[in-house]
């Protein structure tokens, strides 16, 4: 079975228009795209469709596309107070997800906000 967190995922905010919220995309599996009040909710959800669309495509035999890599890794470090990273790993013990999607959804939700002001 394919592990739907290895395919990158791209998370915006959605104009008041387009009904507010969050939009979580997967550039490589067409059409897969999930959405939520946050960017955390929109994260969960976009991995559950993407589960979906990955047993439907294995199910009907269809091809299943290998996760790429963006050609940049999308990685960076960020070296933090001590104090932060241990508030950091708290929220995000709290909120039942890993540190990295945590920050992940803090980081896209102020560039979200940024971009609407």
């Amino acid at each position: 079975m394919t592990d739907p967190k290895k395919y990158p995922i791209e998370v915006r905010p959605l104009a008041d228009e387009d009904g507010g919220g969050w939009l979580a995309t997967f550039p490589d599996l067409p059409g897969c795209m999930g959405d939520g009040e946050t960017p955390e909710q929109a994260i969960a959800d976009g991995y559950a469709a993407a589960q979906a669309w990955l047993d439907v495509a294995a199910e009907a035999g269809d091809p299943i596309p290998a996760p790429s890599t963006g050609g940049e890794s999308g990685k960076f470090v960020a070296r933090v107070p001590r104090s932060l990273h241990t508030r950091l790993a708290a929220r995000a013990e709290q909120e039942g997800v890993s540190m990295n999607t945590l920050v992940v959804s803090m980081l896209s939700e102020g560039v979200g906000s940024r971009a609407r002001r």
